[in-house]
C-alpha cells in the first residue's frame, strides 16, 4: 500500500531510485498528451458545434464563440440556420405570417442568459404578402453568464430545445434539441475560424442605437415617421424601411415612400389595425446609402400626442372620446337598466326576489332604506370595478369589461360562492340569523348589510355580460379621464339599480305582495336552484381555461365548502361546543383555498392558437386582413366561455340552419375570437371599435366596405337580412 503511495505521489518513484514500472510510464505518457491536447486549440475544434439537425430545407446547429470557457465568463452562443435556396425563416415580428424562432435553454446552475440579440431582417415578398425575416443563413446570438464556481477540468453543458418556421411555397415547422460541453480552462479558446466568422456575420448586422431622434404623427390612416439631424442626406440614405417591434402596427406589404433631404428624413406608412396611438412607435429603421451599404437603427418614436410633427387636428381625432359625456352617460344608464334581463344576472334574481319578498307588509321606512342600500352596493361595486380598470389602464395593461372572468381562480371563487349562496338558500346554514341576547336592531341592520352586498354581487356576476347601448358606452368610459369615466359607470349602475330602488321611490308597490308566510320559505329554497347551475356553469367555464386539471380543483374544493358550510349550520343548531364545529368549519374552507395555487395562470397577452371548425375559422388579424385585401365578406363574432349572452346568441342565432346556409349560400368567412383567457390580439380589435366587452359581432361586406356593427343581442332575422347585401362568389 505505502508503495502504491510513493508511486503516486510527484518525485516518489525517484526517491526510491529507480526508473519508473511499464505500467506507470504508460499512465504518466497517456495523461501528458492528454494535457497537451486539453490545451490545444485543435482539441476543441467540434466543441463549440451541436450536432446538427439536418433536413432538405435547413441544417440547424447551437454553436459557441469559445471552444473553451473560464470561470466566470460571458459567453456568446447562437442558433445558427443555414438555409437551402429559396427558404427563409422570421425575425421576432413576422410581419404577415409566419412565426418567430423558439429557444429555451437549459445552463449550469448559477448561470444565466440574455434575450436573443436580433440580427437586423429583410423585408420578404411573397405574393401580396411582405414577411420579415432572413433567407440563406442566421445566426441568433444569446449571451450566457457562466458562474464563478466552475473550475479548470469542469465541462459546462448547455442545453437548447428550439422549434423555427421555415417557408418557402409551403411552410414547414422543425425542431430540434441540441447540447453544447464546452470545457472549462483557465483561459477560454475562441471557436474555429467558420464559427466566428458567421457571429460576425450576425453582429454586421446587428442594430445600433439611432443617432436621431424620431417622432411619429398618426392620421385616421397613414403614419408619418420623421428623423432630424446632422448626417442625413440623400448620399447618405438612399433607401429606408421600417421594420416595427411589435406586429399589426403599420400594413407590412403597404409601400414605405421616402423622403430625405438635408438634416430631414420622413416615411410614409400604412396604419396597421393594432396600432395603439398612446403606446411608444419601436422598431428598426433600415436604411441604404447610395453604394448599397446598410444598417440597421433600433428607435422609439413618441405617441402621436407628443410629436412634434403631429398635426394638430390629427391629434385632436385621437384624443376624442367614441361619444360625447352626455350621449355616453345616456347609454351607459340604459345599458345598466337593460343589463337587468341579460342571462348573467340571473343568479342575482333570486335574492331581488328573496328581498322584495321580505319587504312585503313592511314599513314604508325600511322599504325605502332597503332600496338605498342595495342602489348603494351597486354603486359601490361600480365605483371599485371603475377603480380597479382605471389602475390597470395606468399601468400600461389593456383591459375590459368582464376582465376578472379571465382569472381561473375568480371563476373558481365565484363557483365557489354561487354554492354557498345555493347552500345558504336551501336552508344549510344562515346569514345574520339571530343570536342569544341579540336585539332585533341587529337583525334589522343585518338585514340592510345583506341587501347592500346584494347590490354588490349583482354587478359581479353582471359583468359577464354586456347589454345594448353598453358597448359604446364603455369604450368612451376606458378612453376617458378618469373623473368622465367614474362618472360613466355610476350612470351604469344608477341604471342596474334602477328597479330596485323604484320601490324606495314609489313603495306602494311593495304592498301589492302577498304577506309573509310559509310560501316564503318554499320560494327560498326554490331559489336555490338558480344558483347550483350558476355554479356549474362556472366549472365548465373553468374547463376552458384550466382544463382537466382545473375541473378537479373547482369539484374538490366545492365538496369542501359544502362541508364547511354544513359544519357552520350545524354550529348554529347545538348549544355546546359550537365554537369546535365552527372552528372545523373553517379548517374544511382553508383547505379548500388551498387547492387555487394548483389553478394554471390566466391566458397569456399574446395571441394563441385558437382551433378551427367545419362552420368557422379562428380569428386572426392577419387572416381578417387577407380577406378583406381579397375583396371577400367576412363575419367576426367575438365571444368568451364566460360570456352567457354570447352562448345564447350562437344557440339561438348564430347555429340556426337558415344562417349557416346563408354564410354558405353567400361565400361569406365566419371568423370566430375566443376571449375566455387574455388575448391582446382580440383586446386590440375590440378598441379599434371603441368597444371593451363582450358579445361583439361586426359584418364587413365584400369589396373593402366598411365594416356594420351588430348589436349584442342577435336573432336570425337580423342575420340573414345582414347577410343578404353580401355578394355571391
Amino acid at each position: 500500500m505505502s508503495s502504491m503511495s510513493d508511486t503516486c505521489q510527484p518525485g516518489g518513484a525517484a526517491r526510491k531510485g529507480g526508473a519508473l514500472p511499464r505500467t506507470a510510464r504508460a499512465t504518466w505518457l497517456t495523461g501528458l498528451v492528454a494535457g497537451l491536447l486539453i490545451s490545444s486549440p485543435l482539441a476543441h475544434a467540434d466543441t463549440s458545434e451541436s450536432a446538427a439537425q439536418t433536413s432538405p430545407r435547413a441544417v440547424v446547429s447551437l454553436v459557441s464563440e469559445s471552444a473553451t470557457v473560464a470561470p466566470g465568463q460571458a459567453v456568446r452562443i447562437g442558433l445558427w440556420q443555414k438555409l437551402t435556396p429559396r427558404w427563409h425563416t422570421y425575425w421576432r415580428n413576422p410581419g404577415d405570417a409566419g412565426t418567430p424562432p423558439d429557444i429555451q435553454l437549459n445552463l449550469p446552475t448559477g448561470a444565466s442568459a440574455s434575450e436573443i440579440a436580433w440580427p437586423g431582417p429583410d423585408a420578404l415578398a411573397f405574393g401580396p404578402l411582405v414577411n420579415f425575416g432572413y433567407d440563406h443563413e442566421v445566426l441568433l446570438p444569446i449571451t450566457v453568464t457562466l458562474p464563478d464556481t466552475l473550475r479548470p477540468g469542469d465541462v459546462a453543458r448547455i442545453e437548447a430545445d428550439a422549434s423555427w418556421l421555415v417557408c418557402a411555397n409551403e411552410c414547414i415547422p422543425e425542431e430540434g434539441h441540441f447540447t453544447l460541453e464546452l470545457p472549462v480552462a483557465e483561459q477560454a479558446v475562441t471557436a474555429r475560424d467558420e464559427i466566428r466568422a458567421a457571429f460576425a456575420r450576425s453582429d454586421a448586422r446587428l442594430p445600433v442605437p439611432s443617432p436621431w431622434p424620431a417622432e411619429v404623427a398618426i392620421d385616421a390612416q397613414a403614419l408619418t415617421l420623421t428623423l432630424e439631424g446632422e448626417g442625413i442626406g440623400q448620399g447618405a440614405i438612399a433607401k429606408a424601411f421600417f421594420f416595427p417591434f411589435d406586429w399589426g402596427v403599420i400594413e407590412h406589404a403597404a409601400p414605405q415612400a421616402l423622403t430625405v433631404n438635408d438634416g430631414h428624413l420622413q416615411l410614409s406608412l400604412q396604419r396597421g389595425m393594432a396600432l395603439d396611438p398612446n403606446a411608444a412607435f419601436a422598431g428598426l429603421l433600415a436604411v441604404s446609402d447610395a453604394e448599397g451599404n446598410r444598417r440597421w437603427l433600433e428607435l422609439t418614436a413618441a405617441p402621436a400626442a407628443l410629436g412634434a410633427h403631429a398635426n394638430p387636428a390629427t391629434v385632436a381625432a385621437v384624443a376624442q372620446l367614441p361619444l360625447g359625456l352626455g350621449k355616453a352617460a345616456l347609454f351607459a344608464f340604459l345599458g345598466g337598466l337593460i343589463l337587468n334581463l341579460m342571462p348573467c344576472v340571473f343568479p342575482v334574481l333570486a335574492m331581488k326576489a328573496m328581498s322584495v319578498a321580505q319587504l312585503s307588509g313592511g314599513e314604508l321606512k325600511r322599504i325605502r332604506l332597503a332600496g338605498l342600500f342595495y342602489t348603494l352596493g351597486v354603486l359601490t361595486a361600480f365605483t371599485l370595478l371603475a377603480a380597479a380598470l382605471l389602475t390597470v389602464r395606468a399601468g400600461g395593461s389593456a383591459v375590459g369589461w368582464g376582465f376578472q372572468f379571465q382569472s381561473p381562480w375568480f371563476v373558481t371563487l365565484m363557483a365557489w360562492l354561487l354554492l354557498l349562496i345555493g347552500l345558504n338558500l336551501s336552508g344549510v346554514f344562515e346569514i345574520g340569523a339571530r343570536l342569544a341576547g341579540a336585539g332585533q336592531s341587529l337583525t334589522e341592520h343585518q338585514g340592510y348589510k345583506g341587501t347592500f352586498f346584494t347590490g354588490l354581487l349583482a354587478v359581479v356576476v353582471a359583468t359577464p355580460c354586456t347589454a345594448p347601448f353598453m358597448g359604446a358606452a364603455l369604450g368612451t368610459a376606458l378612453a376617458a379621464p378618469p373623473l368622465e369615466a367614474l362618472a360613466l359607470f355610476l350612470a351604469m349602475g344608477l341604471g342596474l339599480a334602477l328597479p330596485y330602488a323604484l320601490l324606495g321611490v314609489v313603495p306602494q308597490v311593495a304592498r301589492w305582495l302577498p304577506r309573509p308566510g310559509l310560501w316564503m320559505v318554499r320560494l327560498r329554497q326554490a331559489l336555490a336552484f338558480l344558483m347550483y347551475p350558476s355554479a356549474a356553469w362556472l366549472a365548465w367555464v373553468l374547463a376552458q381555461q384550466a382544463g382537466d386539471l382545473g375541473v378537479l380543483v373547482v369539484l374538490a374544493g366545492a365538496v369542501l365548502v359544502a362541508l364547511a358550510a354544513w359544519l357552520y349550520g350545524l354550529s348554529q343548531q347545538v348549544r355546546r361546543r359550537a365554537w369546535l364545529a365552527q372552528v372545523l368549519g373553517v379548517l374544511v374552507l382553508a383547505s379548500a383555498v388551498a387547492l387555487l395555487p394548483l389553478l394554471p395562470e390566466s391566458g397569456s397577452s399574446t395571441t394563441a392558437a385558437r382551433p378551427s371548425s367545419a362552420t368557422y375559422e379562428a380569428f386572426s388579424a392577419k387572416r381578417l386582413a387577407q380577406l378583406r385585401a381579397e375583396g371577400r365578406p367576412v363575419f367576426v363574432n367575438m365571444t368568451a366561455a364566460w360570456c352567457i349572452s354570447c352562448l345564447v346568441n350562437e344557440r339561438v342565432a348564430l347555429s340556426t340552419g337558415a344562417v349557416q346556409q346563408s354564410l354558405k349560400d353567400r361565400g361569406i368567412t365566419y371568423l370566430k375570437g375566443d376571449w375566455t383567457n387574455r388575448d391582446r390580439e382580440i383586446g386590440d380589435y375590440l378598441r379599434g371599435f371603441g368597444r371593451d366587452g363582450l358579445p361583439f359581432y361586426a359584418f364587413y361586406p365584400a369589396a373593402g366596405q366598411e365594416p356594420e356593427v351588430l348589436p349584442p343581442v342577435l336573432s336570425e332575422s337580423l342575420l340573414l337580412s345582414t347577410f343578404s347585401g353580401a355578394a355571391t362568389p
